[in-house]
């Protein structure tokens, strides 16, 4: 007989979850069709069973269609309310949002548990930074306008320039921050205008529940619209109508390309994509290695490597290697593995169920070509999990250098001359981000003239991360498309335009009647305080 573990009263699943509503045209519309079962991979007894957290609803090709087409009446063409709002008013709407969000905190930190097995200090953090980057847009977006609120003239021509929406919005958002990476591509690209329809994460998806009535309540009817289902049953239909002018993804380029394909008219398609990246470490002879080593530990395996921005591929001097190595694998061995609440938790229950079994083929293929794993636990299978593997000699031929792993595998190279990994990332599909460990100034300095363009961020003697979120986020080649940060996201969800008019006595007079009618939203210099 299976007995129930000791979970904290706080943390408890009492009731299954079945979303039976999804949002369209401003109402919360009950949903009588096929269902798709939620489960976590973490049990909740003894002997090891997922957990059935609930039902999502299965939608298709028709419901798509209807909720683009209210997203499409939403915005009008660009006459529509939201599109032609003034500014205060669409900060004001979000404001009303980002209070009742704060009012869900624990439901929603509770499932991101849960639903992709994100530790608790973690699942906070991203509830919170969550929050902070919606404020932080709020202020920026109020900067964006101040600026705008002028006119310039060159030429004998005056300029009225402010970024005006960019139509509708299709948003898919990623499964290890489905919350944080979703809402840094839909708030921006709602705040300046856009209407959109939106996907929640394949896992992490029940996580949204408790935000639907604040999405519901908090903005102009169609201008949110929220669908459950495959990517394949609703956001395929959706790109092949040519009615999506903007595809704001956080996943795989194949399915940025799938979808892209799609599109009947793709040079009128404005892209916003984060996308893959193999991120490496270089480890110089000089580098401090305690402080890499605990560097490189936070770098490939916080949230087990489940992150774009993770460190992929260690590459380490040959003469530090063995001692790096020797203190790494230690390190990795004594983590601590867990459920997502037990304190002091920095391994989890991995989300996708059949994760542990492509980690395990990426050690086969890379034992069978020579590589051989350096910590005593690497390999460990548990019911959802499989320990962190240090691979070490790891070269070109293998899987895990040329795939992204997206979990707990640690490929490591040595090398003897700088330009070995400096070629490599040259030759990668790849160009997030690089962790560079050293201290002599000379060695340094050409090596971050070349990193920088290479990548898009060189950190030095730190891990790869996004954040803060007021700092660029981006990457070159299959890395990204578009930069997002509070600052450039708001730019990356618009376009400029602006009214013009020869400097006259009669466009003088035009236009100081029009600023002092106050009629027109577009055309205005009031601050906003």
């Amino acid at each position: 007989m299976q007995t129930k573990i000791a979970i904290p009263e706080a943390f408890q699943i009492s009731n299954q979850i079945h979303q039976k509503t999804y949002l369209i045209n401003g109402e919360l519309r009950t949903w009588n069709g096929k269902s798709s079962e939620v489960i976590s991979t973490i049990s909740s007894t003894d002997e090891y069973a997922h957990t059935i957290l609930g039902s999502i609803p299965d939608m298709g090709e028709e419901e798509a269609l209807e909720v683009l087409d209210t997203a499409l009446a939403a915005y009008d063409k660009g006459q529509g309310v939201w599109p032609t709002m003034k500014v205060k008013d669409r900060i004001e709407c979000m404001e009303s949002f980002v209070k009742k969000m704060e009012e869900k905190r624990e439901e929603v930190v509770k499932l991101l548990m849960w639903e992709i097995g994100k530790s608790l200090p973690d699942s906070y953090k991203e509830f919170d930074r969550t929050v902070e980057y919606i404020y932080d847009t709020i202020e920026d977006y109020k900067q964006l306008d101040r600026n705008s609120a002028k006119f310039e003239k060159h030429d004998g021509v005056y300029a009225h320039i402010r970024r005006g929406p960019l139509g509708v919005v299709l948003c898919l958002g990623p499964y290890n921050y489905p919350l944080n990476e979703t809402f840094a591509l839909l708030i921006p690209a709602l705040i300046m205008g856009n209407t959109a329809v939106f996907k929640p994460a394949k896992h992490g998806v029940l996580l949204i529940t408790p935000l639907l009535e604040a999405f519901q309540s908090s903005f102009p009817k169609g201008v949110v619209n929220i669908l459950f289902g495959r990517g394949r049953a609703v956001a395929a239909p959706i790109m092949k109508t040519g009615k999506v002018d903007v595809l704001a993804l956080i996943g795989n380029s194949k399915s940025a390309n799938a979808l892209q394909d799609q599109h009947p008219k793709s040079n009128r398609l404005r892209l916003v994509l984060g996308l893959e990246a193999k991120n490496p470490a270089i480890v110089l002879p000089d580098a401090d290695l305690d402080l890499t080593v605990n560097e490189c530990i936070a770098g490939t395996l916080s949230f087990n490597g489940q992150r774009c921005t993770a460190l992929k591929v260690l590459y380490v001097h040959e003469d530090v290697k063995e001692e790096f190595l020797k203190r790494f694998s230690e390190k990795v061995d004594a983590l601590k593995f867990g459920n997502p609440w037990d304190e002091g938790v920095k391994l989890t229950p991995l989300p996708e169920p059949g994760k542990p079994a492509y980690i395990q083929e990426l050690l086969d293929d890379a034992k069978a070509k020579g590589a051989k794993i350096l910590n005593k636990k690497g390999g460990k299978h548990s019911d959802n999990y499989i320990w962190p593997a240090v691979l070490y000699p790891v070269s070109k031929d293998m899987r895990v250098y040329e795939e992204e792993q997206f979990g707990p595998i640690i490929p490591v190279v040595s090398f003897k001359d700088i330009e070995e990994p400096l070629d490599d990332m040259a030759e990668s599909n790849y160009g997030q981000q690089v962790s560079l460990f050293g201290k002599d100034v000379y060695t340094l300095s050409p090596l971050i003239d070349t990193l920088a363009n290479l990548v898009c961020r060189v950190n030095l003697n730190s891990s790869c991360q996004r954040g803060p979120d007021v700092y660029p986020f981006t990457g070159r080649k299959d890395s990204a498309q578009s930069t997002l940060s509070v600052h450039d996201a708001l730019r990356s969800f618009s376009i400029r335009t602006f009214v013009a008019f020869k400097d006259n006595e009669l466009n003088n007079e035009t236009i100081e009647q029009l600023l002092e009618a106050k009629v027109s939203n577009f055309l205005s210099t009031d601050y906003i305080l």
